[in-house]
């Protein structure tokens, strides 16, 4: 049955329209679904989802969104149907000169399917796309490393599978998901959009055993023509609501409230272990570890396989006392000794007493980072430090062999001096990069996003397997 026309609207009319389509064997289900457009943003759309959407995820459901403007509209049906949230990584690939035209794609598992009959109309052979191909598969391993890092691929088989975008246009992308997925064994495959063009809707047809769509417009230019706020997304959006929706739904995760002693003091830190281990990073602060931003942070580090530790190398009376005026701060070598304690503790007392480390210092435990790196050569595998008198490192700074990255505020030159004056003595490699509001994460700066993204970059990039 095709499907059917609606009347003409224009995408920020005050309109009402949609449908529910489901795919062959299913009893197809057409009745109009009202809907307002255009949609405020991909979270009200996957809002509006998630009632017509229900009905098809019942068996141990999981939502796979296709990254990037996938992601807000998975993460709001996940969160109302109580499913599990994933990504799933899928690449267009255009046409070489004019990248916005779709001639096919490449689904995550390195599965290619082009578009034969929009190459014939332009006459175009599959082999003039190879540097393309080549190019996409590229992106696509650099964002499963960053949105995924080693942690494996969602189970599918016996699953009731949702996969979401923001829209359709051509099918493409929608139509390598669905294969790649249909392999894989799942009992029900649904494909979910907000809007779709009709045309490209009829071909998905018999690709998912469901297909939910809320309005397919006859005068359908383009998927962002149906949002007020279609704001390209980051990576570091994804990474962030990836983190955040694990951090308030179930985890394998085991976490623990720890207490460290380190010379005369003891300090207070939580300690999470992510089922599937590959390492472990510390990650020090002197200004209270409980920022929600910083704990997004240790989730992203989590999906990729990395252990955390957070911890606040500072104790309450010390804190209280840099607080007042004139109040005196604590020596940087007592904080490299206390923190060097806490990896002495990771490595005796859990299960990543040989797993690659790193370390994270914010603040006044950045330079603690670099001591200890300096003294821990071979328990440090990287480091990154993220502003901070980092100078104040100066006597341990030519020890430092462990790649340090530098993250630093963006416009303060005092600050990027600083990190170009200790990176110029350091013993070993490292960057400096400048992001929004490194030295303000805890202040309330959204720069976390980035922030998050640069660390488990680099932690991926120089703790390879093995005792650090």
């Amino acid at each position: 049955m095709p499907l059917p026309l609606f009347p003409r609207l224009t995408p920020h009319s005050a309109g009402r329209s949609g449908a529910g389509l489901r795919g062959p064997g299913a009893g197809e289900d057409m009745n109009p679904v009202p809907v307002s457009l255009p949609f405020a943003d991909r979270s009200e759309a996957g809002r509006r989802l998630a009632e017509r959407v229900r009905p098809h995820a019942v068996n141990d459901p999981i939502v796979l969104a296709l990254p990037r403007g996938g992601v807000p509209v998975g993460a709001e049906l996940a969160d109302r149907l109580d499913a599990d949230f994933d990504v799933l990584m899928v690449r267009k690939i255009g046409m070489p000169g004019h990248p916005e035209t779709g001639v096919g794609a490449i689904a995550e598992d390195g599965q290619v399917i082009y578009d034969d009959r929009a190459l014939a109309r332009m006459r175009v052979p599959r082999q003039a796309l190879s540097d393309t191909v080549a190019s996409e598969r590229d992106e696509l391993d650099r964002r499963r490393r960053v949105y995924r890092g080693e942690r494996p691929s969602p189970r599918i088989a016996g699953r009731d599978c949702v996969v979401v975008d923001d829209g359709v246009a051509t099918g493409g992308t929608a139509r390598a998901a669905l294969r790649m997925l249909r392999q894989a064994g799942p009992s029900r495959l649904v494909l979910a959009v907000p809007v779709g063009a009709p045309e490209a809707l009829e071909t998905l047809r018999e690709e998912a055993d469901e297909l939910v769509v809320l309005t397919a417009p006859e005068n359908f230019q383009a998927v962002g023509e149906w949002y007020r706020d279609f704001d390209q997304l980051s990576d570091g959006s994804v990474v962030a609501i990836l983190s955040e929706h694990e951090r308030l739904h179930r985890s394998p995760d085991v976490s623990r409230g720890v207490r460290i002693r380190a010379g005369q003091v003891y300090l207070d830190g939580d300690l999470t272990m992510p089922t599937a281990l590959r390492g472990a990073v510390v990650m020090a602060f002197g200004e209270g570890q409980a920022d929600p931003r910083w704990r997004a942070n240790a989730s992203a580090l989590r999906r990729a396989g990395y252990a955390t530790l957070l911890l606040d190398l500072l104790t309450e009376e010390e804190r209280a006392s840099q607080d007042t005026e004139g109040g005196q701060e604590t020596d940087t070598g007592v904080l490299g000794e206390r923190l060097s304690a806490a990896v002495t503790w990771l490595r005796r007392a859990t299960d990543a007493a040989s797993e690659p480390l790193g370390l994270l210092g914010s603040g006044p435990a950045a330079p603690a980072a670099l001591v200890t790196a300096a003294q821990r050569p071979e328990d440090v595998g990287a480091v990154v430090v993220h502003g901070g008198r980092v100078d104040r490192a100066e006597p341990h700074l030519s020890s430092v062999r462990a790649p340090t990255l530098f993250l630093l505020e963006s416009g303060d030159s005092f600050v990027r001096e600083l990190g170009e004056w200790t990176r110029g003595r350091l013993g070993g490699p490292s960057e400096l990069k400048v992001v929004s509001g490194a030295e303000r994460l805890l202040r309330g700066d959204l720069g976390w996003r980035e922030v998050a993204v640069e660390t488990l970059d680099w932690f991926d990039r120089h703790l390879s397997p093995g005792p650090g």
